[in-house]
């Protein structure tokens, strides 16, 4: 059986929604970021990026790991695009050209979106009065966005999906890092055919028992 190492408050989310799309079961063994403990080398911490035992799967330390009959692989898109052309049936692709298109969105989104939507995320805290340091980090992180959204909204004006006609693994993960920016809306506004894939995403079963699962976790 497959199993994932991490807890669904982590990119775990991506795979976990995947596996719940299509069927697939797995065991999920809740390894929690170190930085979240107060001492995660603490004799009684519970299991956490810092352990050894986690450590001897993923040396760098980050969660998500996935076990899948011997394979070991510490990259959640990599696990994503792994999952869905074994298991993912019409989730994952036709043929090469769909595998390239999916890994093309997959990447597109780590690589151009990621790291300014993360910002976002950690620093656009609804409940606390930012400091004027993090309100310009978060609009220069918003405005360097607007180029890559301006290349997913162009796709997405005159299509449902990103890859062929139908939902596929390239818009679980694009959506899980869209996700991130989700919340500043002086940004997505500026994207209605992309806020209304995304929030057509989170409609999706799969993704709400992944986001209950990942609500029922503490913070």
């Amino acid at each position: 059986m497959l199993t994932i190492h991490g807890v669904t408050r982590s990119r775990a989310s991506r795979i976990i929604w995947l596996c719940h799309e299509i069927g697939l079961a797995f065991r999920q063994v809740p390894v929690i970021q170190a930085y979240r403990l107060a001492d995660p080398d603490a004799p009684d911490a519970p299991l956490n990026t810092h352990s050894p035992a986690f450590l001897s799967l993923s040396p760098a330390g980050a969660i998500p790991v996935i076990e899948d009959d011997g394979l070991i692989l510490s990259e959640s898109l990599a696990a994503t695009l792994y999952l869905a052309r074994r298991h993912g049936g019409a989730l994952g692709p036709s043929d090469l050209s769909e595998d390239a298109l999916m890994m093309q969105w997959s990447f597109y989104a780590a690589t151009s979106i990621e790291p300014d939507a993360l910002t976002i995320l950690f620093l656009h805290a609804r409940s606390r009065l930012q400091s004027g340091d993090d309100q310009a980090l978060v609009a220069n992180a918003a405005q360097r966005l607007v180029r890559p959204l301006n290349v997913v909204e162009g796709h997405l004006s005159t299509r449902d999906h990103l890859v062929g006609d139908r939902f596929s693994v390239a818009d679980i993960n694009l959506a899980e890092i869209l996700r991130y920016a989700q919340g500043y809306g002086e940004l997505m506004s500026q994207f209605p055919a992309t806020m209304a894939w995304l929030e057509s995403c989170q409609s999706r079963p799969a993704f709400r028992k992944m986001w209950d699962e990942r609500s029922a976790e503490p913070e």
